[in-house]
């Protein structure tokens, strides 16, 4: 019993293992080739597995991709958690306020998240509810959760805030705007470390001029 039992769980593991691979090896391959230009076949060899095993993993190469698309929501949990842990600390207000934007913005210029991001917009027309799902459980979580911290802060009396969605949405343009776009026109990160902590910087300085 004890012997099948193991026999069982090391299967379980290299499913698991198998499924990973697979997973890391069509996010690479995706994310070089685009979906058009990515077949089932490059990935499998990519993930030192057989086609079969692909497809035993999943179906078909869009379902491959939605996994992909979505899993990157999830990594950005702790990101959210920072939006809405920020200190009701009106002495140390801009001071915690560029940290909060600094860590926003290294979450979204990551080079992986940028890249994808390009994806799921240009392949928007072929897959719009998976372009709309990865929107609303990531960007759009994040400034849910931020309008909420800033309006906290407003029932405290530190921000005078009319429409605190339209506030989230302000302090993200602030930041990203440039580094964003610079990376989705040119496919690649134009900015430096330097640059984000100006971005950072500039951007609570602006928005509290506005808001405070």
């Amino acid at each position: 019993m004890c012997s099948r039992m193991e026999k069982e769980s090391t299967m379980d593991s290299r499913s698991v293992r198998k499924h990973e691979a697979i997973l890391e090896a069509a996010t690479s391959v995706f994310l070089d080739k685009g979906y058009a230009g990515t077949s089932m076949d490059d990935i499998a060899k990519l993930a030192a597995v057989s086609k079969q095993t692909v497809y035993k993993h999943f179906s078909d190469k869009e379902k491959l991709f939605a996994e992909i698309v979505l899993a990157t929501t999830d990594r950005l949990d702790t990101t959210i958690d920072l939006l809405a842990d920020l200190p009701a600390d009106g002495a140390n207000l801009e001071e915690n306020l560029t940290g909060l934007a600094r860590q926003f913005l290294a979450a979204l210029t990551d080079p992986r998240v940028i890249q994808l991001r390009r994806l799921v917009i240009a392949n928007a027309d072929v897959f719009p509810d998976l372009g709309t799902e990865w929107y609303e459980r990531g960007f759009q979580r994040g400034l849910t959760t931020l309008a909420a911290t800033f309006q906290r802060l407003a029932d405290q009396g530190l921000l005078r805030i009319d429409d605190s969605l339209l506030a989230a949405n302000h302090f993200s343009g602030l930041l990203l705007w440039i580094p964003v776009n610079k990376a989705m026109f040119t496919g690649r990160a134009q900015h430096t470390e330097a640059d984000l902590d100006r971005y950072a910087a500039a951007g609570a300085r602006v928005f509290l001029a506005a808001y405070r």
